[in-house]
């Protein structure tokens, strides 16, 4: 088949709807759950609209705003250089086009959070992934599925803050993290939750295992993902494409998955 005849195929199947694109972002708007951290450290703001004119005196036959965001509000993007062992690596404007899509490997958890929210993912489980759907290729997304998505819109239940006052969500083991950054060879990973580690992990050695890791080994995160639910185990694609920000450590979303239909 021909390069031209290959995106011919990809386009008709998606305007005939043999495949699906899913919307994997949260909606962004001034009541999006934000991450926040301790004093004394500094907290991103939240997303925030400054109205220029909408078909009045200020512009009458136009509408447009400002915003103000964070780089990591909402449905985002984390860039290597967003950590401290990454910092070396790659920002949003650096990295390679063709590391935005790759093939989402999506590992479902989402009965062991609901039992228990501070469940984290072990090698146990992505064995038990690869045992049944083949290893996880090179260039490709790791997704965990933890059923979180559906609190994207209620910071209450997003945050899940218990009596320690601490947020309680879940992720990935430290061990889980050293593998997925070292001994597969993929683009990052990517999560439900506010950020890519466990709410409980700033209690873990080293602290924020998936950050570290991850972003030591020049991989990606993405964070409060939408819609995860209606991907596949294996075989739908992801494009997430960050803004082209200079030198930035991140960016808001909204990245889609090409799904085949059976």
């Amino acid at each position: 088949m021909s390069s031209n005849q290959a995106i011919n195929n990809l386009m008709a199947g998606i305007i005939n709807g043999e495949v699906e694109v899913v919307d994997l972002a949260q909606p962004l708007n001034e009541s999006t759950p934000v991450i926040q951290l301790p004093e004394p450290f500094k907290n991103t703001g939240g997303f925030r609209y400054i109205q220029l004119s909408q078909y009045d005196d200020a512009g009458p036959a136009w509408y447009w705003n400002d915003f103000v965001a964070g780089e990591h509000c909402g449905t985002h993007f984390d860039a290597p250089n967003h950590w401290i062992s990454g910092k070396e690596g790659d920002s949003v404007d650096s990295m390679p086009a063709k590391n935005m899509i790759g093939e989402a490997c999506v590992i479902d958890i989402s009965q062991q959070s609901a039992e228990n929210p501070d469940y984290c993912l072990t090698v146990a489980d992505i064995v038990a992934y690869e045992d049944k759907y083949g290893r996880i290729p090179d260039h490709s997304w790791v997704i965990l599925y933890t059923g979180w998505g559906k609190y994207g819109q209620d910071p209450e239940k997003f945050f899940n803050i218990g009596e320690d006052g601490m947020p309680h969500t879940p992720g990935t083991t430290v061990e889980a993290s050293i593998f997925l950054a070292q001994e597969r060879n993929i683009l990052g990973f990517g999560v439900e939750t506010v950020g890519t580690d466990a709410g409980i992990a700033a209690t873990f050695d080293p602290p924020f295992p998936n950050h570290f890791y991850m972003h030591q080994a020049n991989r990606y995160g993405l964070a409060q993902l939408a819609n995860v639910d209606q991907l596949p185990p294996r075989g739908s694609v992801i494009i997430a494409t960050p803004l082209k920000i200079t030198n930035g450590s991140g960016s808001p979303i909204r990245p889609i998955a090409l799904v085949p239909k059976k």
